[in-house]
């Protein structure tokens, strides 16, 4: 598959999804500018960029500090031009319990997940309009579709992230700059595997870095996957409020509060 874009911003870099999309985008002769917080990781990330043919650039950077991302990506542009596409991948969670919430957990993953996003993509934008040419692709999830229990602030961060992508994608129709929205199901990384519950149609970090990539160089709208775990979420997206409800409760009460349990590690 020949990808149409030569230099690639990816945020959330260090480790999971994002590394997976640089190393895959580096095999496809793409500069790829390593978006994270961690030095030490990123490095890491740069010599996999780099081994399969890419060239990696290590942008350390907290995605929600907007002049941060600003610096992070004048210095990829000063040193190998326009970026072509920005992909917004950072994201966390962290489960809410009803008797302890915390005002500030919920805080950090809408700053990173929409925050993070946001800046992202309007640190770019302006140069993208200039030319009139550009890609902005944005990492929601299946998860932005339906709230589950424990889970309500993760899936709400997500589906913002999926309102946004789609009015940005109407906003920019006619403008040379294309908007992918990607919603992936569940996939094996660091952030999933600390997840204490049955994950449906979990795939490979490796398989869905392919099928993303792929769903970018095509510059499909809208992109959910896997299909089965879509088709499922769809029909309880139609099933009656109380039926759904009913089902979902009954389905947590079994599990347990304990056996809920979800500590994703931020990937920035």
């Amino acid at each position: 598959m020949k990808f149409p874009h030569r230099v690639v911003a990816i945020t959330g870099a260090s480790s999971g999804i994002g590394a997976e999309l640089a190393a895959q985008l580096g095999a496809m002769g793409c500069t790829v500018g390593l978006m994270a917080r961690r030095q030490d990781v990123l490095d890491a990330v740069g010599r996999k960029v780099e081994s399969a043919g890419g060239t990696p650039v290590m942008l350390p950077c907290d995605v929600g500090d907007y002049e941060q991302v600003k610096r992070a990506v004048a210095r990829l542009v000063d040193a190998h031009g326009p970026i072509d596409c920005m992909i917004a991948n950072a994201g966390t969670g962290c489960p809410v319990n009803r008797l302890e919430f915390s005002p500030e957990a919920t805080e950090a993953v809408f700053r990173t997940n929409l925050l993070g996003m946001t800046n992202a993509f309007y640190a770019v934008l302006p140069a993208m309009l200039e030319r009139k040419r550009g890609h902005l692709v944005g990492v929601s999830s299946l998860a932005s579709y339906q709230g589950m229990p424990q889970d309500a602030g993760y899936a709400a961060s997500k589906a913002a992230q999926r309102i946004h992508l789609e009015g940005m994608r109407v906003e920019l129709r006619g403008t040379g700059v294309d908007v992918t929205t990607i919603c992936p199901g569940f996939i094996r990384t660091p952030m999933t595997d600390k997840n204490e519950f049955d994950m449906p149609v979990l795939l490979d970090v490796e398989t869905a870095a392919r099928r993303m990539i792929r769903a970018i160089a095509k510059r499909k709208r809208v992109y959910n996957f896997p299909r089965r775990l879509w088709w499922l979420i769809r029909i309880g997206m139609a099933t009656p409020r109380w039926v759904y409800d009913t089902a979902v409760a009954n389905r947590f009460s079994r599990m347990g509060a304990s056996g809920r349990t979800q500590k994703r590690s931020t990937e920035l």
